[in-house]
């Protein structure tokens, strides 16, 4: 939002949800918000009064609700997709984490996902890997595709390991990967960190957790759960070494880019480092290897420093707020002007909007009048 408005764009936000207790106020940065409902044909009167140049749709299901009501209405506008994370992806991992087995891409998800993907005119990918995912796996062409990831300025000066104490996980409940990754810990590899480190805590921080905390909150084990930090950022600075220990997942990791805006170096898995790190090997999937890394972290201030430095660096590199901040109204204002020929092109995306979409029309227009 903050690099289109940077650009001079004028924003609109519409949302479906109920606005939460701990929702952002927009206006405070001049950003109209509007409610909006499914099913509501009303949207259709607002979109054609507002008349954007582009609507850019939270993940597939907010396409898959809004798109073909914004086609018809807004022809013109550009169509733009943020998935945010690959979701075929992360359901696919975490069906074979549980079932073994092959990883199974082509999943009742990745139907509607990469459906979405092609009826717009650009997509937002988060992340390298798993835009090479969706021209491997899927046929994706990339004119159809953008990579959009977090950008970051880390720190110069943070909390000094002398000043800091314990280990910190955080990661909202509500996120099955954030939940298996917490009970994961507990069970297998926290009780080997605790066993070389007796006086050390691990503090599991995560919103919507309270219906887990008697599992979770072990304090005679060194493992707390403190429920939703209020500020992730001035929390985490306080602690010496970041867990991400997930086993399924997608995207980048925002617990990781948060261990590097603290200056906080983070142990991860394969799956927490994607996407992040090139041919670094700090990813450990095992179990005694991420402990060992965890300890090392934990007590060696040589290694803990080369670690805070090379994630700094890292930032820098591929990652630096400067280097990204502009480019996103650039990325959007180019497909704008190939917006009529990629459209030619995409072949598919008119069957899909002529066909499969039709039907999602259709369905939704039955569920407004049924209401009715």
């Amino acid at each position: 939002m903050t690099a289109l408005q940077d650009a001079g764009w004028e924003l609109n936000f519409a949302s479906a949800a109920q606005k939460g207790d701990h929702a952002f106020d927009l206006a405070q940065i001049d950003i109209a918000t509007n409610s909006i409902a499914v099913n509501d044909s009303n949207f259709d009167d607002w979109i054609l009064k507002l008349a954007p140049d582009a609507v850019i749709f939270d993940r597939f299901m907010t396409e898959e609700q809004f798109g073909w009501r914004v086609a018809e209405q807004c022809p013109e506008a550009l169509r733009v997709l943020d998935t945010s994370d690959l979701h075929c992806l992360r359901l696919a991992r975490e069906a074979q984490m549980k079932k073994s087995g092959s990883l199974d891409l082509k999943n009742d998800t990745a139907l509607r996902e990469v459906a979405a993907i092609f009826r717009s005119d650009l997509t937002l990918m988060i992340s390298e890997f798993e835009m090479d995912v969706l021209r491997h796996e899927f046929t994706v062409p990339d004119q159809l595709l953008a990579y959009w990831p977090f950008a970051v300025d880390a720190p110069s000066e943070t909390v000094r390991f002398t000043e800091r104490q314990h280990f910190i996980m955080i990661g909202s409940l509500i996120h099955p990967p954030n939940l298996d990754a917490a009970r994961w810990c507990k069970q297998y590899i926290w009780p080997k960190i605790r066993a070389e480190l007796p006086v050390a805590e691990l503090h599991c921080y995560g919103s919507y957790g309270q219906r887990f905390a008697g599992e979770l909150h072990a304090p005679n084990d060194g493992f707390h759960f403190m429920g939703r930090a209020n500020d992730a950022l001035a929390t985490m600075e306080n602690y010496r070494v970041n867990l991400a220990p997930l086993r399924y997942g997608a995207g980048l990791k925002g617990k990781v880019f948060d261990g590097f805006l603290t200056g906080t170096p983070t142990v991860m898995t394969p799956i927490a480092a994607e996407g992040i790190f090139v041919d670094c090997g700090w990813g450990l999937d095992d179990i005694q290897g991420f402990a060992c890394e965890a300890v090392r972290l934990y007590t060696d201030i040589v290694e803990w420093e080369e670690r805070q430095l090379k994630e700094r660096s890292l930032c820098a590199e591929r990652f630096d707020r400067s280097a990204w901040r502009g480019r996103l109204p650039e990325v959007l204002a180019h497909a704008q002007k190939q917006c009529h020929a990629h459209r030619e092109a995409n072949f598919t995306g008119q069957m899909l909007r002529h066909h499969q979409h039709r039907s999602t029309e259709f369905m939704s227009r039955w569920i407004e009048a049924k209401n009715k």
